[in-house]
């Protein structure tokens, strides 16, 4: 057992159920890594699990997301040895000192990346990174379609889209996040919302042929377009339902838009090993050493400030990635 501190949620509820004291932490067991903490990422997951819309346990350590120092490893664990710099993504109690990390769930953080920065990207980041490799490689001269494309995601699918040599239509809700979109490298930004065709919009700026790709993380309210600005053959990749779930509906209309290609994909089915986690980490810390990937933390707070975090994130008032700090 360590001497560790960490922010618990006591009970369902707003931040102010959120308690920073003293945790139990145990050794690492066989295949796991007990990692001293720098930064834990704050995504909404955690608020959900916080206020109970998400079913959990209380009282629980929250967070899932994080960069630290390898402190002790466990029986079995060869790759990973003490004062190795580590990120994660997927390790339940991490607004905390200290942490228990699956080994094989594990990302190596480079010298050259700040603890603030590979805390933050790896959710956001590994699934963008899965959706220009893996539900849809994105090859040099092709189009992509992304909507909210100045959100966490979206903005690491514009640049992660030219990177691989692709041109990017973005969908954004104001002039602010199209400048956001632009930035990033988005050929082509215009706003959705009331009056605008984006289906039309998308086929105007693709001479009539639509995109290769569609990635919507939005869900119910541009599904139907995401369908018809796609190009023959083309895929559309669902990743998200911001708006609402998609409707069940007849996949004839697959047919009847081209012989789209439709998938919905998770996370959890892209870094299913090792290897696989590694190849796809590597690929991001690379962006963010030699900066071609610019990924900013908008907000950082003390971990024992992580209400405080929470209250900023729900109530839209951050920028960027948000963070705690140990």
């Amino acid at each position: 057992m360590v001497e560790a501190h960490g922010v618990r949620a006591m009970r369902a509820g707003g931040p102010e159920v959120l308690e920073y004291g003293p945790i139990e932490v145990g050794a690492p067991g066989p295949g796991e890594i007990l990692v001293e903490v720098r930064a834990a990422g704050i995504n909404f997951i955690d608020t959900y699990r916080r206020s109970g819309v998400y079913p959990m346990d209380y009282p629980h350590t929250v967070g899932v997301e994080g960069s630290g120092v390898v402190a002790q490893v466990g029986e079995g664990v060869t790759a990973w040895s003490a004062g190795d710099r580590v990120a994660w993504h997927d390790a339940a109690g991490s607004y905390a000192t200290h942490v228990i990390v699956r080994a094989d769930k594990a990302m190596r953080a480079p010298e050259g990346v700040d603890f603030e920065s590979a805390a933050a990207i790896p959710l956001q980041g590994l699934t963008a990174q899965y959706l220009v490799t893996g539900s849809h490689r994105v090859e040099p001269g092709q189009t992509a379609l992304v909507h909210a494309a100045a959100g966490g995601v979206g903005l690491l699918l514009v640049q992660l889209i030219k990177h691989l040599g692709g041109t990017v239509i973005g969908t954004v809700s104001t002039e602010e996040k199209a400048e956001l979109a632009r930035a990033a490298g988005a050929d082509h930004v215009f706003l959705y919302g009331d009056g605008v065709d984006v289906a039309q919009t998308v086929l105007d700026l693709t001479d009539g042929r639509g995109v290769d790709v569609a990635y919507d993380g939005v869900g119910k309210d541009t599904f139907d377009a995401s369908l018809k600005a796609t190009a023959v053959r083309g895929s559309v990749v669902l990743f998200g339902g911001a708006s609402g779930q998609v409707p069940p509906f007849d996949i004839q209309r697959l047919n009847g838009e081209g012989g789209v290609f439709l998938s919905r994909p998770s996370l959890v089915w892209f870094v299913r090993t090792p290897e696989e986690l590694a190849e796809r980490s590597e690929m991001l810390f690379d962006g963010l050493s030699n900066r071609w990937l610019d990924f900013r933390v908008g907000q950082s707070f003390p971990l024992t400030d992580a209400a405080e975090a929470h209250r900023a994130l729900e109530g839209r008032r951050t920028t960027g990635k948000v963070v705690v700090t140990v």
